[in-house]
């Protein structure tokens, strides 16, 4: 499995993502490649958030080996599966899409858990300890039901 976590500026939301799938998916030996991106290169080259590297630890999950990087035009062919965290993120990374192919690829993640409702993931930046945590939650109940779909 290729799978790619994508938010806005992919230092909160999607490093989180990105770690738990990993860290999920190396527990039990499978040889996924999982990566993170942003819609935007605002925060390009930089290390996760402070607080999203903070709530990771405390769940004994390290992810300072993460960047942020933007989307490219290339991760649309090359992943398999792509998993954004809200509406306004789906609709910049199927606007990227070239086929109907690629936009198939396109899922938002909430919709693992609770099939449907496009629950968004809100984004913690700017705000505190305690809502990073409440997206890690969210996102460790969607990995783990990624996990149980996938991993055959």
């Amino acid at each position: 499995m290729k799978i790619l976590m994508v938010c806005l500026g992919n230092i909160c939301r999607s490093p989180i993502a990105h770690g738990l799938l990993k860290h999920k998916a190396d527990a039990l030996g499978l040889k996924w490649e999982i990566d993170s991106a942003g819609t935007s290169d605002w925060h390009e080259g930089e290390l996760p958030n402070e607080k999203s590297i903070k709530v990771m630890l405390q769940h004994g999950i390290d992810i300072n080996y993460q960047r942020s990087r933007p989307l490219r035009r290339k991760d649309m062919e090359h992943f398999e599966i792509i998993y954004v965290m809200d509406s306004s993120n789906y609709k910049d990374v199927t606007d990227m899409a070239k086929s109907e192919h690629e936009i198939s690829k396109v899922h938002l993640i909430m919709n693992e858990v609770n099939p449907g409702k496009n629950q968004p993931v809100p984004d913690p930046w700017s705000l505190t300890e305690k809502h990073y945590e409440e997206v890690y939650e969210m996102l460790d109940e969607a990995t783990d039901k990624i996990i149980d779909k996938y991993a055959i």
